[in-house]
């Protein structure tokens, strides 16, 4: 009888020791921490405090400034969760160069980063799939780097389980980040029972809207959470063009021609023009955004910052779209009075501190950043 109760007792320590610690769902304290992780690079946002308290976050490894001044940092929470904070803009041109290099690449391909490093990376399953090639180039810096140390945390202290974190362009990356890990996971380059949560926070948009399909469905039931104040306008960048050629097969503009044809001729006309200025129009749009922020972009700025990358191939799309569970934090009249508007100081509503601010106002929740 001593014997079984014994047994119980270590088969229900077991259990409780490998359930899941990571919950899916949107908290705001798991939030917060990560906010004051990558602006203080500690948890606890009070210097005062952070003398006297011992953080939950120690940090295990912070990478050199690589690609367009892209780094990243891994912290190891307490209870044994890896956490993953990746570097948004700074101001240098460099840095600025990720964003403004906004033509779209295949979501699947090989990018010759220079002359002895290829980065070949699969990030939607849709051939259609298209992604940012700035944001894109930096993950292939970090990228392999990051599954690199997954694979040591995993296999030197059993760590399964990992936050992903980034705020603004780190928010972009790491979107991108999240679905890279995804399809190394299902290619064995890491383990099978790995967890990813993920917090991407004043994001711009990455992808089209099949990237989007994808993203949302590899982290269905809400393991990804796209965090936005709705006064914040990077979040709505870059530019974006829906042109025909963007619809899913099957879609009724593919017969307007044939259909037309059919009419007399004053609605034959009438119709013919209607289309071709509207085709005209978005499609001419589509190709300037991929000639200047592509391959003029390319040719005189990315270049000189990074002179053995190749050109890569542009995709014939610009349809951005928002891609993981949106956390929307709508500004009232308080938080409008104390945050102004102004074209002078166009990242107000950007900053950490109003994110933090409309956390703790919306869920609770404690820390984060001051505003």
């Amino acid at each position: 009888m001593r014997f079984s109760l014994i047994l119980t007792s270590l088969l229900l320590s077991f259990s409780v020791f490998t359930q899941p610690i990571l919950k899916p769902g949107f908290e705001a304290n798991e939030y917060l921490d990560l906010l004051s992780l990558a602006y203080f690079s500690s948890s606890i946002p009070d210097t005062a405090e952070r003398v006297k308290t011992k953080d939950r976050y120690s940090m295990q490894y912070r990478s050199p400034e690589v690609g367009l001044l892209n780094r990243w940092t891994l912290y190891l929470r307490d209870d044994n969760v890896g956490t993953i904070d990746v570097r948004g803009t700074i101001g240098k041109l460099t840095s600025w160069l990720a964003n403004f290099y906004a033509a779209m690449i295949p979501a699947t391909g090989t990018l010759q980063l220079n002359d002895s490093s290829r980065f070949e990376y699969q990030l939607a399953n849709n051939p259609n799939a298209m992604v940012h090639v700035g944001w894109t180039i930096s993950l292939g810096y970090l990228g392999p780097d990051i599954v690199q140390k997954i694979n040591a945390l995993y296999k030197d202290k059993n760590v399964k389980e990992f936050l992903l974190f980034g705020h603004s362009q780190g928010g972009a990356i790491t979107l991108l980040l999240r679905s890279y890990l995804h399809y190394e996971m299902q290619k064995g380059r890491l383990p099978k029972d790995l967890v990813f949560k993920t917090y991407c926070s004043a994001a711009p948009k990455v992808g089209n809207m099949y990237y989007a399909y994808d993203y949302d469905f590899i982290t269905r039931n809400y393991w990804a959470h796209t965090v936005v104040n709705a006064s914040d306008w990077v979040p709505e960048t870059p530019f974006t063009v829906q042109t025909i050629k963007d619809f899913n097969p099957g879609n009724p503009f593919e017969n307007v021609k044939p259909v037309l044809k059919k009419q007399k001729l004053i609605f034959r006309v009438a119709g013919n023009s209607i289309y071709n200025k509207i085709d005209r129009a978005t499609t001419k749009a589509q190709y300037r955004f991929e000639k200047y922020l592509g391959r003029k972009m390319y040719s005189k700025a990315i270049k000189k910052q990074l002179p053995q990358l190749n050109e890569p191939g542009y995709s014939d799309g610009n349809n951005y779209m928002r891609a993981g569970t949106p956390v929307v934090l709508q500004p009232d009249a308080e938080y409008l009075r104390m945050y102004i508007t102004d074209t002078k100081k166009p990242f107000t509503h950007h900053n950490f501190g109003p994110y933090s601010y409309l956390v703790k106002k919306y869920y609770g929740g404690v820390g984060g950043v001051n505003h």
